[in-house]
């Protein structure tokens, strides 16, 4: 498991000048992918607190900080790289905290109305993603939202081929350069998927309410989950 968290960081720690500027030729539904989940973070108040797991270059806070501009961010990623660049993105904003480390084994300090994250769940293991969704229900405040904008398994070998088909096939036509392409390839290798499917019962069972897949372009999901 550590060395897997040290591969993650490295591999993002290289791609941090270029993440953001590759984002819409990677993902093929980009506009409703963090769209829909923008939308679905919806939080009581005007200032709602908000952490975002696996910040990277702080893009998904940045939504979110559109939509609540006087929301109290809290960044962390293994990647001191890409958090750089998220404190470039808000050097102007004075509510952000920014935490170097895994998010799995963090020691929260305080309690949260909107948890977020984007395709960072997907490296872990099923086991660490079932105890981080436990962990997420205890830190999170009553009537918190959780949004996860990721990638998934498909449940059958068929249909994770024609995921992985499409995403090629797109990734291919980008007009990325061939070594950006390759690196994109490289870093699938971290990925550790599960279904779908797996991933609304893990959330059903340790507690959240109002769980669904709000929006599904292949392997591309938008979970959503209420704590009551």
């Amino acid at each position: 498991m550590v060395n897997d968290r040290y591969r993650i960081k490295t591999r993002f720690n290289e791609n941090a000048q270029s993440y953001d500027k590759q984002r819409k030729k990677l993902i093929p539904c980009y506009d409703d992918f963090y769209g829909i989940a923008t939308a679905l973070a919806e939080a009581g108040s005007d200032c709602p607190k908000v952490l975002d797991l696996g910040a990277g270059t702080g893009l998904f806070s940045s939504f979110v900080l559109q939509k609540y501009p006087n929301a109290q961010l809290t960044l962390i990623d293994l990647s001191e790289s890409m958090l750089n660049i998220a404190e470039s993105r808000f050097d102007k904003v004075s509510n952000v905290q920014y935490f170097v480390g895994d998010y799995t084994t963090f020691d929260y300090p305080e309690r949260y109305d909107l948890v977020i994250s984007s395709l960072s769940i997907h490296h872990l293991l099923d086991s660490e993603k079932k105890a981080l969704y436990h962990k997420l229900y205890s830190i999170m405040n009553r009537d918190g939202i959780l949004v996860n904008a990721d990638q998934v398994l498909g449940k059958t070998v068929f249909l994770d081929s024609l995921y992985k088909a499409d995403w090629t096939n797109y990734v291919e036509h980008s007009g990325l350069a061939p070594e950006e392409i390759s690196a994109a390839y490289e870093r699938t290798k971290l990925d550790k998927m599960s279904t779908l499917d797996e991933q609304l019962s893990w959330l059903t069972e340790v507690g959240f309410s109002d769980v669904d897949c709000m929006y599904k372009y292949y392997n591309f999901v938008v979970m959503y989950a209420r704590k009551l």
